[in-house]
């Protein structure tokens, strides 16, 4: 890699502070639209209402409390989540932050659906047997707890009625065999160059350095089924009310 492009790389890793924030007018707020647009649109929505990224659509976000914590979280990232940094100048970055606090003002159109009854809806429809709930249900799936804060109603229904269209980044799949032949399947929860471990259907964790396994292959998939013909529409509005419900702790 020649000296130039070695700059280039540590001009855009290297974090900046929040500078003197300029006065938020109606252009600012435009021009931070168009970057929010261009580089943060396709996971958090066009909108800003969640979707592979985090619902930003709020009053108050909780990685964020202050125009300087959200400064932060916009130059650097967020460690360990699919979350990138990026190369924005500070005065870009302070205009993202605007149009994001914006999003929070907007009056946003009551939902249909019953929440106590979409928490019904679960329980029958077996949900907890792969997704955990404040603690409670299965390793299968991606924890609920808080998906209302994370992800937009839209792509929750989307989720539900066809999982493979979108499925969660960082969620995989593994299938392992090892050199006595044994045979795994789970969810991978941490990997490495040489090590991986994974969580199989009765909750078990396993643990291998890749030179152990005869065979492991691992893939974005789901082996959740789609809703779209399982749920009459009501029940699919209460599920969506119920899961846009769960916000995790505040």
């Amino acid at each position: 890699m020649s000296t130039t492009s070695w700059l280039l790389v540590l001009q855009m890793t290297v974090a900046i502070e929040p500078t003197a924030r300029p006065k938020v007018t109606a252009q600012e707020v435009a021009r931070g639209r168009s970057l929010f647009e261009a580089q943060c649109a396709y996971c958090h929505g066009a909108d800003g209402d969640g979707g592979r990224g985090a619902n930003l659509a709020r009053p108050a976000l909780r990685r964020a409390p202050t125009d300087e914590a959200l400064f932060r979280v916009v130059n650097r990232g967020v460690p360990g989540t699919s979350m990138p940094g990026n190369a924005m100048s500070a005065r870009e970055t302070w205009q993202v932050v605007a149009f994001v606090r914006s999003l929070g003002r907007v009056k946003r159109e009551p939902l249909p659906g019953n929440v106590g009854r979409g928490a019904q809806v679960y329980d029958a429809a077996g949900c907890a047997a792969c997704h955990t709930v404040r603690g409670r249900g299965g390793p299968d799936g991606p924890d609920l707890t808080d998906v209302g804060a994370r992800s937009s109603p839209a792509y929750i229904r989307r989720s539900i009625v066809d999982p493979q269209a979108d499925v969660p980044v960082g969620f995989k799949q593994i299938r392992a065999v090892t050199r006595e032949g044994r045979r795994m399947t789970g969810v991978v929860v941490n990997e490495d160059t040489f090590s991986i471990q994974f969580r199989d259907a009765a909750g078990t964790l396993h643990s291998y350095f890749k030179e152990e396994l005869a065979e492991v292959a691992t893939d974005r998939r789901t082996t959740m089924p789609g809703f779209r013909e399982r749920l009459e529409p009501t029940a699919l509005d209460d599920l969506v009310a119920y899961l846009v419900s769960l916000e995790g702790t505040r």
